[in-house]
């Protein structure tokens, strides 16, 4: 066995499932919802155990006021009026590149209790999986980088870059805690550039090196009040709205007709939904307000104005067709998060060298292709970084009921990220 191999295997040997386990069991027990205390008290959590585990931990208070005052803020879909900053980094010789690994610790609420086994926040372990809300998207990913970075340490192993930890929240809702690291990090750490970045999204395991967009809108249909047992003297707010979303429904197909092949593998690449609708205040009354809430995709190498501009025009040109429109036209309002696409260039080594790690651990080579969601990896390729998602869990359970990842999963991806430090960074 070559020196460099044994270097690998000592890595690899290093991973503690027990251990492992355990963090995330510890991480998916504390509810952090976005926009809770409790989103404050995720970033403490890892924060306090990566000083543990003898890592240089930087902490900060996020100026979340000044920050959503800049142009290009990248949006918020809830109240925060705390934040906090984690950076952590295992140091290198100095003399080669710099690895990111970036996770979130923000999760979305539960939903319906009573469609859950257990309580959400007491994550269990049934059929070698660990079940909660935030085990896939994103805790279990982020402690599998977290524990890579333990492998690197306990073999002993200088690198020759630095490798780096990042939790960040707000990501559910827009991006928060990437947005001010990203702001940050040329006043706090001066010295540190940022090569390339793996974020331990759920992908199954797969490579995934670019999203699609994200942007939150609200429709305000206006409608004219009436008794119901008068219905055709008035207007129905919730008749018009049913028009618009013809409309939608009908930009969607369009919008979906060519796309890039990276994204070919979904039914629809760039969605656009409607999520809420309110409207109306007594039963026997015809609704003179409906108000509507959706996403609109964005296409890869599209722009967000130029989403927008689409869903607009669409509206518009319903307006022109219907009297009523014509002089009370739909309102569109955009707000919340406001996610950009993304794609880090295929040609880049960082793809090749996790594909081929993953694929030297297991025997099996992961695909590579593009997501239909928003996440940060836009925010960091367009700071320059390369950046894909690679971790456990799948992304269709990551909002449900009963959220679940496999721990086989964890340790793959643990292992696959110690390596892929170690080749990106090279040992001293």
């Amino acid at each position: 066995m070559t020196e460099t191999a044994r270097t690998y295997q000592d890595v690899l040997d290093g991973v503690d499932p027990s251990g492992l386990v355990d963090a995330v069991i510890r991480a998916v027990a504390i509810p952090s919802i976005g926009g809770t205390p409790a989103e404050v008290h995720a970033q403490e959590f890892f924060a306090e155990q990566w000083r543990t585990e003898g890592l240089e931990v930087d902490t900060w208070s996020l100026d979340i006021e000044s920050l959503s005052r800049r142009p290009d803020f990248c949006g918020m879909e809830v109240s925060r009026s705390e934040g906090l900053g984690v950076l952590a980094r295992l140091p290198g010789s100095g003399t080669g590149p710099t690895l990111a690994f970036l996770g979130h610790t923000d999760v979305v609420p539960p939903g319906d209790l009573s469609a859950w086994h257990g309580d959400p926040f007491a994550p269990t372990v049934h059929n070698g999986m660990i079940i909660g809300r935030g085990a896939a998207d994103m805790k279990a990913g982020l402690v599998a980088a977290w524990f890579a970075v333990r492998m690197l340490k306990q073999a002993d192993i200088t690198l020759q870059g630095d490798v780096v930890l990042a939790a960040v929240s707000g990501e559910e809702d827009g991006g928060l805690g990437t947005y001010a690291l990203l702001e940050a990090l040329p006043h706090r750490h001066p010295d540190l550039h940022i090569d390339a970045c793996v974020i331990p999204e759920p992908t199954d395991l797969d490579v995934i090196p670019a999203n699609g967009g994200a942007l939150t809108f609200r429709l305000i249909v206006r409608g004219a009040a009436t008794h119901a047992s008068r219905r055709t003297e008035g207007v129905s707010a919730i008749d018009k709205f049913t028009l618009a979303l013809a409309t939608l429904t009908e930009l969607e197909s369009v919008r979906n007709v060519q796309v890039d092949p990276l994204m070919q593998r979904w039914p629809v690449a760039y969605p656009l939904s409607i999520g809420t609708v309110h409207a109306g205040d007594w039963a026997s009354t015809v609704p003179d307000l409906c108000i509507a809430e959706g996403r609109l995709g964005v296409a890869l190498d599209e722009t967000p104005a130029q989403a927008r501009l689409a869903l607009e025009a669409a509206l518009s040109n319903l307006g022109k067709s219907d009297p009523w429109l014509v002089d009370h036209p739909i309102e569109v309002e955009w707000w919340g998060g406001q996610f950009a696409p993304g794609r880090t260039d295929p040609a880049h080594p960082l793809i090749s060298t996790v594909q081929s790690t993953h694929q030297a651990i297991t025997g099996s080579q992961p695909e590579i292709y593009g997501g239909p969601y928003g996440s940060d990896l836009r925010l960091l390729v367009s700071a320059g970084i390369p950046t894909l998602q690679y971790g456990p869990g799948d992304s269709r359970v990551a909002h449900a009921p009963n959220e679940h990842v496999r721990i086989e999963d964890i340790i793959t991806c643990a292992r696959t990220l110690a390596l892929v430090a170690i080749q990106t960074c090279g040992v001293k």
